[in-house]
Protein backbone atom coordinates (compact mmCIF):
# COMPACT_ATOMS: atom_id res chain seq x y z
CA UNK A 1 0.00 0.00 0.00
CA UNK A 2 1.40 3.41 -0.45
CA UNK A 3 2.47 5.38 2.81
CA UNK A 4 0.47 7.03 5.00
CA UNK A 5 -1.36 10.36 4.28
CA UNK A 6 -3.94 13.18 5.19
CA UNK A 7 -7.31 12.48 4.44
CA UNK A 8 -9.06 14.73 2.05
CA UNK A 9 -10.53 17.96 3.73
CA UNK A 10 -13.55 18.20 1.26
CA UNK A 11 -17.00 16.83 1.45
CA UNK A 12 -17.27 13.54 0.36
CA UNK A 13 -18.74 13.51 -2.97
CA UNK A 14 -20.16 10.38 -4.81
CA UNK A 15 -19.58 9.02 -8.10
CA UNK A 16 -23.08 7.81 -10.34
CA UNK A 17 -23.60 4.17 -10.70
CA UNK A 18 -22.16 2.95 -13.81
CA UNK A 19 -24.62 0.00 -13.26
CA UNK A 20 -25.74 -0.01 -17.18
CA UNK A 21 -21.89 -0.66 -18.35
CA UNK A 22 -21.03 -4.12 -18.87
CA UNK A 23 -17.69 -3.59 -17.45
CA UNK A 24 -19.67 -3.13 -14.10
CA UNK A 25 -20.20 -6.87 -14.31
CA UNK A 26 -16.64 -7.65 -14.75
CA UNK A 27 -16.05 -10.44 -12.30
CA UNK A 28 -12.09 -9.86 -13.25
CA UNK A 29 -12.18 -6.12 -12.68
CA UNK A 30 -14.31 -6.07 -9.86
CA UNK A 31 -11.43 -8.27 -7.91
CA UNK A 32 -9.24 -5.77 -9.09
CA UNK A 33 -11.22 -3.05 -7.29
CA UNK A 34 -11.56 -5.17 -4.66
CA UNK A 35 -7.94 -5.75 -3.83
CA UNK A 36 -7.20 -2.14 -4.34
CA UNK A 37 -9.54 -1.09 -1.61
CA UNK A 38 -8.89 -4.11 0.54
CA UNK A 39 -5.14 -3.08 0.46
CA UNK A 40 -5.92 0.33 2.05
CA UNK A 41 -8.66 -0.61 4.56
CA UNK A 42 -5.73 -3.07 5.85
CA UNK A 43 -3.79 -0.53 6.47
CA UNK A 44 -5.98 1.85 8.01
CA UNK A 45 -8.33 0.23 10.01
CA UNK A 46 -10.45 2.79 11.28
CA UNK A 47 -13.42 0.86 10.11
CA UNK A 48 -13.23 -2.24 12.29
CA UNK A 49 -16.32 -1.42 15.24
CA UNK A 50 -18.68 -0.39 12.67
CA UNK A 51 -19.77 -3.67 11.51
CA UNK A 52 -18.68 -7.65 10.49
CA UNK A 53 -17.05 -6.83 6.91
CA UNK A 54 -13.89 -5.81 8.20
CA UNK A 55 -13.52 -7.77 11.01
CA UNK A 56 -13.98 -10.67 8.16
CA UNK A 57 -11.91 -8.82 5.95
CA UNK A 58 -8.86 -8.30 8.09
CA UNK A 59 -8.89 -11.98 10.01
CA UNK A 60 -8.82 -12.82 5.82
CA UNK A 61 -5.28 -10.87 5.54
CA UNK A 62 -3.91 -11.57 9.24
CA UNK A 63 -4.48 -15.03 8.20
CA UNK A 64 -2.96 -15.59 5.14
CA UNK A 65 0.62 -16.61 3.98
CA UNK A 66 1.36 -13.24 3.40
CA UNK A 67 -0.19 -12.06 5.93
CA UNK A 68 -1.41 -9.02 3.16
CA UNK A 69 -4.45 -8.90 0.97
CA UNK A 70 -2.00 -10.57 -1.96
CA UNK A 71 -2.50 -13.96 0.52
CA UNK A 72 -6.02 -13.62 0.32
CA UNK A 73 -7.95 -16.28 -1.97
CA UNK A 74 -10.04 -14.07 -4.30
CA UNK A 75 -13.22 -16.22 -3.85
CA UNK A 76 -13.05 -15.60 -0.26
CA UNK A 77 -13.76 -11.81 -0.85
CA UNK A 78 -17.31 -13.19 -1.05
CA UNK A 79 -17.49 -13.31 2.93
CA UNK A 80 -16.54 -9.96 3.11
CA UNK A 81 -19.54 -8.80 0.39
CA UNK A 82 -22.06 -10.93 2.26
CA UNK A 83 -21.37 -8.96 6.30
CA UNK A 84 -22.21 -5.53 4.14
CA UNK A 85 -26.03 -4.33 4.76
CA UNK A 86 -24.82 -0.93 2.76
CA UNK A 87 -25.50 1.30 6.18
CA UNK A 88 -23.18 3.53 4.46
CA UNK A 89 -21.49 4.71 7.69
CA UNK A 90 -17.74 3.97 6.44
CA UNK A 91 -18.23 6.40 3.38
CA UNK A 92 -19.81 9.40 5.64
CA UNK A 93 -18.32 8.53 9.08
CA UNK A 94 -14.82 6.89 9.06
CA UNK A 95 -13.15 6.82 5.72
CA UNK A 96 -10.17 9.64 5.03
CA UNK A 97 -9.99 8.58 1.65
CA UNK A 98 -13.62 9.18 -0.11
CA UNK A 99 -13.84 11.06 -3.24
CA UNK A 100 -12.56 13.30 -3.78
CA UNK A 101 -9.53 11.98 -2.36
CA UNK A 102 -6.83 10.54 -5.30
CA UNK A 103 -7.55 7.30 -3.67
CA UNK A 104 -11.54 7.12 -4.58
CA UNK A 105 -12.54 5.17 -2.10
CA UNK A 106 -16.05 4.14 -1.85
CA UNK A 107 -16.70 0.59 0.27
CA UNK A 108 -20.22 0.84 0.48
CA UNK A 109 -21.23 1.29 -3.65
CA UNK A 110 -17.84 -1.24 -4.14
CA UNK A 111 -20.11 -4.01 -2.27
CA UNK A 112 -23.10 -2.80 -4.10
CA UNK A 113 -21.17 -3.73 -7.34
CA UNK A 114 -19.84 -7.25 -5.95
CA UNK A 115 -23.45 -7.96 -4.89
CA UNK A 116 -24.91 -6.99 -8.24
CA UNK A 117 -22.09 -9.33 -9.78
CA UNK A 118 -22.79 -11.83 -7.72
CA UNK A 119 -26.70 -11.67 -8.27
CA UNK A 120 -26.42 -11.41 -11.97
CA UNK A 121 -24.03 -14.37 -11.89
CA UNK A 122 -25.76 -17.25 -9.27
CA UNK A 123 -29.37 -15.14 -8.79
CA UNK A 124 -30.24 -15.31 -4.83
CA UNK A 125 -32.00 -18.13 -2.49
CA UNK A 126 -35.95 -18.40 -2.31
CA UNK A 127 -35.63 -16.71 0.92
CA UNK A 128 -33.06 -13.81 0.13
CA UNK A 129 -36.13 -13.32 -2.88
CA UNK A 130 -39.00 -13.39 -0.82
CA UNK A 131 -37.52 -11.22 2.34
CA UNK A 132 -37.00 -8.65 -0.28
CA UNK A 133 -40.46 -8.72 -2.15
CA UNK A 134 -42.13 -6.70 0.67
CA UNK A 135 -44.86 -5.72 -1.19
CA UNK A 136 -46.13 -9.17 -2.34
CA UNK A 137 -45.30 -10.43 1.04
CA UNK A 138 -47.02 -7.61 3.06
CA UNK A 139 -50.36 -8.15 0.77
CA UNK A 140 -50.24 -11.91 1.15
CA UNK A 141 -49.53 -11.51 5.11
CA UNK A 142 -51.96 -8.28 5.22
CA UNK A 143 -55.25 -10.35 4.22
CA UNK A 144 -58.04 -10.44 6.51
CA UNK A 145 -57.64 -13.70 8.60
CA UNK A 146 -53.85 -14.46 7.04
CA UNK A 147 -52.80 -12.05 9.40
CA UNK A 148 -53.44 -12.85 12.21
CA UNK A 149 -52.29 -16.58 11.32
CA UNK A 150 -49.28 -15.19 10.62
CA UNK A 151 -48.82 -12.83 13.35
CA UNK A 152 -49.85 -15.60 15.83
CA UNK A 153 -47.44 -18.39 14.02
CA UNK A 154 -44.36 -15.73 14.06
CA UNK A 155 -44.64 -15.92 18.13
CA UNK A 156 -45.15 -19.84 17.90
CA UNK A 157 -41.80 -21.03 18.85
CA UNK A 158 -42.22 -24.54 17.15
CA UNK A 159 -43.45 -23.21 13.92
CA UNK A 160 -40.26 -20.48 14.17
CA UNK A 161 -38.46 -23.99 14.83
CA UNK A 162 -39.44 -24.90 11.65
CA UNK A 163 -38.49 -21.73 9.67
CA UNK A 164 -35.28 -21.79 11.06
CA UNK A 165 -34.78 -25.16 9.61
CA UNK A 166 -36.97 -25.15 6.02
CA UNK A 167 -36.44 -21.46 5.45
CA UNK A 168 -32.88 -19.99 7.27
CA UNK A 169 -35.09 -17.27 9.34
CA UNK A 170 -33.60 -17.10 12.62
CA UNK A 171 -36.17 -18.35 15.65
CA UNK A 172 -34.87 -15.62 17.91
CA UNK A 173 -34.95 -12.74 15.06
CA UNK A 174 -38.20 -10.32 16.27
CA UNK A 175 -40.31 -10.03 13.31
CA UNK A 176 -42.93 -7.30 11.99
CA UNK A 177 -46.23 -8.07 12.35
CA UNK A 178 -48.62 -7.66 9.47
CA UNK A 179 -51.76 -5.25 9.37
CA UNK A 180 -54.59 -5.86 7.52
CA UNK A 181 -55.83 -2.76 7.32
CA UNK A 182 -52.80 -0.90 5.83
CA UNK A 183 -51.93 2.65 6.23
CA UNK A 184 -52.96 3.91 2.98
CA UNK A 185 -56.43 2.56 3.28
CA UNK A 186 -56.49 4.39 6.62
CA UNK A 187 -55.61 8.15 5.34
CA UNK A 188 -58.55 10.33 3.71
CA UNK A 189 -56.13 12.38 1.26
CA UNK A 190 -56.54 16.65 1.89
CA UNK A 191 -56.87 18.84 -1.11
CA UNK A 192 -53.79 21.18 -0.29
CA UNK A 193 -56.04 23.90 0.57
CA UNK A 194 -55.02 26.05 2.93
CA UNK A 195 -51.17 25.70 2.98
CA UNK A 196 -48.58 27.78 4.04
CA UNK A 197 -44.72 27.72 2.53
CA UNK A 198 -41.95 28.33 4.13
CA UNK A 199 -38.73 28.83 3.46
CA UNK A 200 -38.05 25.34 1.17
CA UNK A 201 -41.01 23.43 2.06
CA UNK A 202 -44.20 24.12 0.45
CA UNK A 203 -46.19 23.31 3.44
CA UNK A 204 -48.17 20.52 2.16
CA UNK A 205 -47.19 17.08 1.95
CA UNK A 206 -47.40 13.77 -0.01
CA UNK A 207 -47.09 10.84 2.05
CA UNK A 208 -45.04 7.92 0.68
CA UNK A 209 -46.02 5.47 3.09
CA UNK A 210 -43.63 2.89 2.48
CA UNK A 211 -43.90 -1.11 2.51
CA UNK A 212 -42.81 -1.49 6.19
CA UNK A 213 -45.00 1.83 7.30
CA UNK A 214 -48.11 0.51 5.17
CA UNK A 215 -48.55 -2.93 6.52
CA UNK A 216 -46.27 -2.99 9.40
CA UNK A 217 -46.12 0.07 11.32
CA UNK A 218 -49.16 2.01 10.36
CA UNK A 219 -49.41 3.40 13.95
CA UNK A 220 -46.50 5.33 13.13
CA UNK A 221 -47.75 6.66 9.88
CA UNK A 222 -50.99 7.95 11.42
CA UNK A 223 -49.26 9.70 13.97
CA UNK A 224 -47.16 11.58 11.54
CA UNK A 225 -50.28 12.72 9.74
CA UNK A 226 -51.76 13.64 12.87
CA UNK A 227 -48.65 15.79 13.97
CA UNK A 228 -48.59 17.20 10.35
CA UNK A 229 -51.89 18.41 10.42
CA UNK A 230 -51.63 19.67 13.97
CA UNK A 231 -49.48 21.89 12.19
CA UNK A 232 -51.92 22.97 9.62
CA UNK A 233 -49.86 20.46 7.04
CA UNK A 234 -52.35 19.15 4.53
CA UNK A 235 -51.35 15.49 4.06
CA UNK A 236 -51.94 13.11 0.55
CA UNK A 237 -51.12 10.05 -0.51
CA UNK A 238 -49.30 9.12 -3.88
CA UNK A 239 -52.53 7.09 -6.15
CA UNK A 240 -50.16 4.04 -6.62
CA UNK A 241 -47.23 3.46 -4.70
CA UNK A 242 -44.64 0.19 -4.45
CA UNK A 243 -41.96 -0.76 -2.42
CA UNK A 244 -38.34 1.89 -2.67
CA UNK A 245 -36.29 -0.21 -4.02
CA UNK A 246 -34.07 -0.63 -0.83
CA UNK A 247 -34.11 -4.07 -0.21
CA UNK A 248 -33.50 -5.65 -3.66
CA UNK A 249 -30.64 -2.94 -3.74
CA UNK A 250 -29.16 -4.45 -0.76
CA UNK A 251 -29.51 -7.73 -2.74
CA UNK A 252 -27.92 -6.65 -5.91
CA UNK A 253 -30.94 -6.74 -7.88
CA UNK A 254 -30.66 -3.38 -9.73
CA UNK A 255 -32.94 -4.45 -12.28
CA UNK A 256 -36.02 -5.12 -9.84
CA UNK A 257 -34.74 -1.44 -8.24
CA UNK A 258 -35.41 0.16 -11.76
CA UNK A 259 -38.56 -1.42 -11.94
CA UNK A 260 -39.79 -0.10 -8.52
CA UNK A 261 -38.27 3.40 -9.65
CA UNK A 262 -41.02 3.06 -12.86
CA UNK A 263 -43.88 2.83 -10.80
CA UNK A 264 -42.78 5.42 -7.92
CA UNK A 265 -40.90 7.54 -9.72
CA UNK A 266 -43.59 9.43 -12.26
CA UNK A 267 -46.67 8.86 -9.53
CA UNK A 268 -44.33 11.74 -6.96
CA UNK A 269 -42.85 13.58 -9.64
CA UNK A 270 -47.03 14.12 -10.48
CA UNK A 271 -47.41 15.51 -7.17
CA UNK A 272 -44.61 17.27 -7.17
CA UNK A 273 -45.45 19.16 -10.24
CA UNK A 274 -48.61 20.01 -8.25
CA UNK A 275 -46.78 21.40 -5.23
CA UNK A 276 -46.66 18.88 -2.75
CA UNK A 277 -43.81 18.07 -0.91
CA UNK A 278 -42.62 14.39 0.07
CA UNK A 279 -41.87 12.92 3.38
CA UNK A 280 -41.71 9.00 4.25
CA UNK A 281 -41.33 7.73 7.34
CA UNK A 282 -38.62 5.25 6.87
CA UNK A 283 -34.95 6.73 6.59
CA UNK A 284 -33.73 4.05 4.13
CA UNK A 285 -36.93 4.84 1.57
CA UNK A 286 -35.78 8.47 2.01
CA UNK A 287 -32.24 8.02 1.32
CA UNK A 288 -33.41 5.55 -1.50
CA UNK A 289 -35.10 8.62 -3.30
CA UNK A 290 -32.44 11.23 -2.15
CA UNK A 291 -29.25 9.49 -2.91
CA UNK A 292 -29.78 6.02 -4.68
CA UNK A 293 -31.63 6.28 -7.34
CA UNK A 294 -30.00 9.78 -8.31
CA UNK A 295 -27.28 8.07 -8.63
CA UNK A 296 -28.55 4.87 -10.42
CA UNK A 297 -30.30 7.25 -12.84
CA UNK A 298 -28.11 10.90 -13.13
CA UNK A 299 -29.89 11.68 -16.27
CA UNK A 300 -33.55 11.05 -15.47
CA UNK A 301 -35.00 14.67 -14.54
CA UNK A 302 -38.08 13.06 -12.90
CA UNK A 303 -35.53 11.61 -10.67
CA UNK A 304 -33.76 14.58 -9.93
CA UNK A 305 -37.17 15.82 -9.43
CA UNK A 306 -38.29 13.86 -6.49
CA UNK A 307 -34.76 14.18 -4.91
CA UNK A 308 -35.39 17.54 -4.48
CA UNK A 309 -38.58 17.58 -2.90
CA UNK A 310 -38.67 14.41 -0.34
CA UNK A 311 -37.70 14.82 2.93
CA UNK A 312 -37.06 13.00 6.28
CA UNK A 313 -40.48 14.14 8.31
CA UNK A 314 -38.23 15.96 11.12
CA UNK A 315 -36.26 17.56 8.66
CA UNK A 316 -39.36 18.83 6.92
CA UNK A 317 -40.83 19.82 10.82
CA UNK A 318 -37.50 21.91 11.54
CA UNK A 319 -37.35 23.60 8.29
CA UNK A 320 -40.89 24.97 9.67
CA UNK A 321 -39.64 25.62 13.08
CA UNK A 322 -36.75 27.79 11.36
CA UNK A 323 -39.40 29.92 9.59
CA UNK A 324 -42.01 29.98 12.61
CA UNK A 325 -44.25 27.57 11.04
CA UNK A 326 -43.81 24.87 13.89
CA UNK A 327 -46.56 24.98 16.60
CA UNK A 328 -44.80 24.02 20.04
CA UNK A 329 -48.26 24.16 22.62
CA UNK A 330 -46.68 20.96 23.63
CA UNK A 331 -48.81 19.62 26.45
CA UNK A 332 -46.89 16.36 28.37
CA UNK A 333 -43.20 15.85 29.02
CA UNK A 334 -41.25 12.88 27.67
CA UNK A 335 -38.96 12.55 30.32
CA UNK A 336 -36.01 10.58 29.87
CA UNK A 337 -35.97 9.28 26.38
CA UNK A 338 -33.34 7.38 24.66
CA UNK A 339 -32.83 7.80 20.96
CA UNK A 340 -31.13 5.86 18.47
CA UNK A 341 -30.15 7.54 15.41
CA UNK A 342 -30.51 5.40 12.25
CA UNK A 343 -27.51 4.77 9.80
CA UNK A 344 -29.82 5.84 6.93
CA UNK A 345 -30.99 9.06 8.30
CA UNK A 346 -27.25 10.45 9.20
CA UNK A 347 -26.07 9.44 5.84
CA UNK A 348 -28.24 12.20 4.73
CA UNK A 349 -26.05 14.73 6.02
CA UNK A 350 -29.46 16.71 7.76
CA UNK A 351 -27.95 17.20 11.30
CA UNK A 352 -30.21 15.24 14.24
CA UNK A 353 -33.36 16.91 13.51
CA UNK A 354 -35.27 14.33 15.41
CA UNK A 355 -33.36 15.08 18.75
CA UNK A 356 -33.29 18.93 17.73
CA UNK A 357 -37.10 18.15 17.74
CA UNK A 358 -37.93 16.53 20.84
CA UNK A 359 -36.00 18.65 22.51
CA UNK A 360 -38.37 20.86 22.13
CA UNK A 361 -40.55 19.38 24.27
CA UNK A 362 -40.18 20.92 28.25
CA UNK A 363 -38.74 18.90 31.21
CA UNK A 364 -37.69 16.46 28.20
CA UNK A 365 -34.07 15.03 28.02
CA UNK A 366 -32.82 13.14 24.70
CA UNK A 367 -30.01 10.66 25.51
CA UNK A 368 -28.99 10.30 21.63
CA UNK A 369 -27.07 6.91 20.57
CA UNK A 370 -25.62 7.22 17.12
CA UNK A 371 -24.03 3.77 16.77
CA UNK A 372 -25.49 0.96 14.14
CA UNK A 373 -28.33 -1.42 15.43
CA UNK A 374 -26.94 -3.94 13.60
CA UNK A 375 -30.83 -4.90 11.70
CA UNK A 376 -30.59 -3.89 7.91
CA UNK A 377 -34.20 -5.14 7.31
CA UNK A 378 -33.01 -9.13 6.48
CA UNK A 379 -29.38 -8.89 7.71
CA UNK A 380 -31.06 -9.48 11.20
CA UNK A 381 -33.11 -12.23 10.72
CA UNK A 382 -31.17 -14.33 8.48
CA UNK A 383 -29.96 -17.72 10.31
CA UNK A 384 -26.27 -17.19 9.46
CA UNK A 385 -26.47 -13.26 10.32
CA UNK A 386 -28.45 -12.90 13.28
CA UNK A 387 -26.26 -13.68 16.06
CA UNK A 388 -23.66 -11.49 14.36
CA UNK A 389 -26.30 -7.96 14.16
CA UNK A 390 -27.22 -8.73 17.78
CA UNK A 391 -23.72 -8.06 18.52
CA UNK A 392 -23.32 -5.10 16.60
CA UNK A 393 -26.72 -3.88 18.39
CA UNK A 394 -25.23 -4.80 21.74
CA UNK A 395 -23.32 -1.64 22.25
CA UNK A 396 -27.16 0.52 21.80
CA UNK A 397 -28.78 -2.09 24.04
CA UNK A 398 -26.69 -0.91 27.15
CA UNK A 399 -26.80 2.04 26.43
CA UNK A 400 -30.37 1.88 26.61
CA UNK A 401 -29.95 -0.15 29.81
CA UNK A 402 -27.87 2.74 31.30
CA UNK A 403 -29.77 5.42 30.43
CA UNK A 404 -33.15 3.59 32.45
CA UNK A 405 -35.36 6.04 30.27
CA UNK A 406 -38.66 6.79 30.38
CA UNK A 407 -39.13 6.01 26.05
CA UNK A 408 -36.59 4.68 23.84
CA UNK A 409 -36.94 5.09 20.00
CA UNK A 410 -35.15 5.30 16.89
CA UNK A 411 -36.68 6.67 13.51
CA UNK A 412 -36.23 3.35 12.13
CA UNK A 413 -38.72 1.35 13.73
CA UNK A 414 -37.06 -2.01 12.92
CA UNK A 415 -34.12 -0.64 14.43
CA UNK A 416 -36.20 -0.30 17.60
CA UNK A 417 -37.47 -3.30 17.31
CA UNK A 418 -33.76 -4.81 17.02
CA UNK A 419 -32.93 -2.49 20.64
CA UNK A 420 -36.33 -4.32 21.77
CA UNK A 421 -34.95 -7.76 20.98
CA UNK A 422 -31.93 -7.25 23.11
CA UNK A 423 -33.59 -5.93 25.86
CA UNK A 424 -35.85 -9.08 26.46
CA UNK A 425 -37.42 -7.48 29.40
CA UNK A 426 -41.19 -6.92 27.72
CA UNK A 427 -40.53 -3.48 26.59
CA UNK A 428 -41.97 -1.81 23.42
CA UNK A 429 -39.66 0.84 21.22
CA UNK A 430 -41.66 4.19 20.37
CA UNK A 431 -41.72 6.01 16.75
CA UNK A 432 -40.06 9.49 17.75
CA UNK A 433 -43.42 10.77 16.12
CA UNK A 434 -45.37 8.67 17.67
CA UNK A 435 -43.79 10.26 20.88
CA UNK A 436 -44.19 13.95 19.38
CA UNK A 437 -47.94 13.24 18.85
CA UNK A 438 -47.71 12.48 22.58
CA UNK A 439 -46.07 15.53 23.45
CA UNK A 440 -48.64 16.96 21.80
CA UNK A 441 -51.59 15.45 23.58
CA UNK A 442 -53.39 14.94 20.04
Amino acid sequence: MAGAREGSLEAPTRHNLDWKNPDFYDEGKLFAEMERVFDICHGCRRCISLCHSFPVLFDLVDESESMEVDGVKKEDYWKVVDQCYLCDLCFLTKCPYVPPHEWDLDFPHLMLQAKAVKFKKEGASTRDKTLTSTDKVGSLAGIPVVSGIVNALNKNKTFRGILEDGFGVHRDAKLPEYHSKSLRARISPDSGTGAEEAGPTKGKVALFTTCYGNRNDPKSGEDLVAVFRHNDIPVTIADKEKCCGMPKLELGDLEAVANAKDVNIPALARLVDEGWDIVAPVPSCVLMFKQELPLMFPDDPQVAKVRDAIFDPFEYLMLRHKYGKLKTDFKKPLGKVSYHAACHQRVQRIGPKTKEALQLVPDTEIEIIERCSGHDGTYAVKKETHGLSMKIARPVVNKVKQNAPDHYSSDCAMAGHQIANGLDDGSEPEHPISLLRLAYGI
